[in-house]
């Protein structure tokens, strides 16, 4: 056995080690899956459909028009919801699709978009609370997100210890989901089609992404937004154009895919581990797409430049929005288009990431999974140094600035580890740290929402009466 495959093997034993333990199930449903589907369902009742009521607001935030230069932090509204965007706009929404429709079936994709739609209201939530108790340093810098608010939080209601243990099981999840999800996940699926693509063998591959990674990562959140705000349009825009087309093309096929993703939610295919298996493996897939309910996207957003707390909260909001709703909609729109032409789709088929995705689009445009292998590359560098700046600030909460080296220096091994290890490993520690943030993050956001709906009033009644200042 050679010394890459040692590594894979005990990678391997490592995750079945961790797997019952964060994914105790209850009469199938994992406790977490059933966690951030309350917390986001409730979020959203609470709050009257924020999601709903405050998206044209949130596209002129977008936009600009209240930018104010002086206020407070890093980034601009732009640039924080970029540098989020950039983190959850990745593989997930090619690779994670495509896994989510191998394992669930077309029903899938059904739960992937309702969870999107209350996931809203959960990043609306996070990203506020991550505004209220940001930590603004003495060198300017911006120290935010639920390890903030959970700790500062829960100790003005009197919960100063239960704070202190949630704030901490937060930030060793973070942790975890940079190493995991934002990092691993990334090398694996871009070698698979990138690094193939140009002929690497997948550990030389590992070590110069992980070069590049760490040429950007040293800048900081200011340099991550410069990169993120000139990136993830231009992705965007690119990958949806490219759906669009195979969508449009097909535009035949469309009636008979949505009504497929209808019926298979609610009575799916056996193959697909029935009406349990599409729902859980929707929502994990979602969530683990866009975040929603995690809390980490409240990190990047803690560091928007505003004096309103609850603006950032309904900028945030968005993502899910585009994440999900939008981007993952099309991916899996594509791939159960060209299902009956493609060599890798099949009932019950099993983990199919990337490869499965490609293999769509090259089915209607034969040199478009070249576009994509580019595509794909840019996807996963963008999450990557978004999620190391995650868990950049859960090292910093649990153990200080002092040591922020050996965190990198484990980041960047973990960028190596990521493109030499299988697929399955790589899904399961990623889904385990990455859902697992979810724990801490619902169970103390119950405790503030007294507080956040206050700040929601005054907010509301301010921006209804016309008192906000604009700029643009």
């Amino acid at each position: 056995m050679s010394f890459l495959d040692q590594i894979n093997e005990f990678f391997g034993i490592f995750v079945g080690y961790l797997a019952p333990v964060l994914f105790y199930s209850i009469n199938g449903f994992p406790l977490i899956v059933i966690v951030l589907l309350t917390g986001g369902i409730v979020f959203t009742l609470y709050f009257r459909f924020i999601n709903i009521r405050g998206f044209s607001h949130s596209i002129d935030i977008i936009k600009g028009k209240y930018d104010n230069p002086d206020d407070t932090g890093q980034i601009s509204h732009f640039q924080a919801l970029t540098s989020a965007l950039s983190a959850t706009i990745g593989l997930g929404n090619i690779a994670g699709v495509a896994v989510a429709v191998s394992l669930g079936g077309p029903g899938a994709v059904f739960w992937m978009v309702f969870i999107a739609f209350f996931s809203m209201s959960a990043k609306f939530v996070s990203c506020t609370l991550g505004q209220l108790y940001r930590q603004v340093n003495d060198d300017g810098s911006v120290s935010g997100g639920p390890m903030y608010y959970l700790d500062k939080g829960l100790k003005e209601k009197g919960f100063g210890t239960l704070g202190k243990i949630l704030g901490g099981m937060y930030a060793i999840f973070i942790i975890g989901g940079a190493f995991g999800g934002g990092n691993m996940f990334q090398a694996n699926q871009s070698y698979e089609l990138f690094g193939k693509l140009i002929g690497l063998p997948n550990y030389l591959y590992g070590i110069l992404l992980a070069i590049l990674v760490g040429t950007v990562i040293v800048g900081g959140i200011k340099r991550i937004g410069q990169t993120t705000e000139k990136i993830v349009p231009l992705m965007v825009v690119l990958y949806v154009g490219a759906s669009l087309f195979v969508i449009i093309t097909n535009i035949d096929k469309l009636p008979g895919v949505l009504s497929s993703i209808l019926s298979q939610a609610f009575s799916p295919d056996a193959a697909y581990g029935g009406f349990i298996g599409a729902l859980v493996t929707g929502i994990k897939r979602a969530v683990f797409s866009n975040e929603g309910g995690v809390g980490s996207a409240s990190i990047a957003h803690s560091a928007a430049k505003t004096d309103e707390p609850v603006r950032e909260g309904i900028v945030a909001m968005i993502g899910p929005f585009i994440d999900t709703i939008v981007v993952c909609f099309m991916t899996a729109s594509v791939i159960l288009i060209t299902a009956d032409i493609n060599p890798l789709y099949q009932v019950g088929g099993g983990i199919n990431g990337a490869e499965l995705t490609s293999a769509a689009f090259g089915s209607v445009i034969s040199w478009f999974p070249y576009i994509l292998s580019i595509v794909v590359f840019l996807f996963s560098f963008s999450t990557m140094i978004s999620w190391y700046y995650y868990g950049d600030k859960g090292w910093k909460y649990l153990f200080g600035s002092s040591t922020i080296k050996i965190y990198q220096a484990m980041y960047l091994g973990c960028v190596v580890l990521g493109a030499v290890a299988s697929l399955g490993n790589v899904i399961d520690f990623s889904d385990m740290m990455i859902l697992s943030c979810g724990f801490p993050n619902i169970i103390g956001c119950m405790f503030l929402l007294p507080l956040l709906s206050t700040k929601l009033e005054e907010y509301w009644l301010r921006y209804k009466s016309g008192q906000f200042k604009t700029y643009k």
